[in-house]
């Protein structure tokens, strides 16, 4: 296989610590080779082992994109966030971070636990600049369309500061991902009245309005208007959204599930569902949460993506694809310097008085 070491716009796959194993893994590597040509180079971490084996099986041993790190160790779901990150070194997922770090990769992808993730990508690979804290933008379906949720877990306390940012990282990942020019902003609240909400929600609209041009904040949003083509970028509190987030992926679940009990209740049911079969499909697929495999860690100095523990190879499939387009189409700078326009205007430099 070939080094590592010496490509930056390169991928590391963490392949250990999912719920379904290093071998869904490496099945979605090889239909993301497939499906994405131009996919940047990857590097697949975890124990050598169990991988080795399961790349010779799939073909890709000596793939060109396709490399081996070593790592011994897993970080489980019952890991605390300091312990393992001080004695799991080792491990494939803070391998895979300090491969980031040290140049080797671009973007990690992982499966495993989002706390010690989103701690130890933060921790080692530090905010943008002028970024106070990181947020999770998982892709969700709405009508006509998909949305940014942002924050979805990752800064459950935020301070409207925080939100703010939340918001100019959204519209860039919008503009990246959705291919929106001026994507729409909303703030979720439990009203769109003036002050109705707590003061994070009251603070924060406050700053959004601020803004100007550097987003397009369209106002509040209520819970009933979620799903419905009113904003491209939702902005929350991590708090609420990961609660948001859950409960779209369960209620989802529960409607596949509810659709497929009442089709086969009864036999005239079962010949209407075989007549609505196609219409049944394409509403499956586009609910499902596979088409967007990973959520980013936005705001950091290099790309973090969390795929769901239980994400299986199509989920994984695009999730490597996302990373590669991450890469390919950097906004860095872009980013920070409406960062930095937007803390001039929340922390504006006092001017020099009259006897300096």
């Amino acid at each position: 296989m070939e080094n590592y070491s010496g490509e930056t716009r390169r991928i590391a796959l963490d392949a250990m610590g999912g719920d379904m194993g290093p071998g869904e893994v490496v099945t979605a590597l090889k239909l993301a080779l497939r499906e994405f040509p131009d996919l940047c180079p990857v590097t697949i971490v975890g124990d050598e082992a169990e991988l080795d084996p399961l790349l010779k099986q799939a073909q890709l041993n000596d793939h060109p994109k396709v490399s081996l790190l070593h790592a011994p160790e897993v970080v489980t779901m019952a890991d605390e966030v300091m312990t393992a990150i001080k004695r799991k070194r080792d491990s494939s997922m803070l391998k895979a971070i300090e491969l980031v770090k040290e140049g080797g990769a671009r973007a990690v992808i992982s499966t495993g636990n989002t706390k010690i993730l989103v701690s130890a990508g933060t921790l080692k690979l530090r905010t943008l600049a002028g970024v106070e804290r990181p947020a999770l933008a998982p892709v969700v379906p709405r009508d006509n369309g998909h949305f940014i949720l942002i924050d979805a877990g990752a800064n459950p306390d935020a301070r409207p500061i925080h939100l703010a940012h939340n918001a100019i990282l959204g519209s860039h990942y919008a503009r990246m991902e959705l291919g929106i020019e001026q994507p729409r902003v909303g703030l979720l609240t439990i009203g769109t009245e003036e002050g109705k909400g707590n003061a994070l929600i009251n603070g924060t609209h406050e700053s959004l309005k601020e803004l100007g041009d550097l987003v397009h904040y369209v106002g509040p949003l209520e819970g009933f208007q979620v799903f419905f083509d009113h904003v491209d970028v939702i902005v929350c509190d991590g708090f609420t959204g990961n609660i948001c987030l859950k409960s779209w992926e369960s209620l989802s679940k529960f409607f596949r599930n509810e659709l497929k009990s009442q089709m086969l209740s009864s036999p005239l049911r079962r010949l209407g569902g075989l007549l609505a079969r196609g219409a049944f499909t394409g509403l499956r697929h586009r609910i499902q949460p596979e088409r967007y495999g990973g959520a980013p860690l936005l705001g950091l100095n290099g790309t973090v993506l969390k795929a769901h523990g239980s994400a299986n190879r199509f989920a994984l499939m695009n999730a490597i694809g996302d990373a590669s387009e991450f890469i390919r189409v950097d906004r860095t700078s872009r980013i920070e310097a409406d960062i930095e326009r937007a803390n001039r205007i929340f922390r504006p430099v006092p001017a020099p008085s009259a006897e300096a």
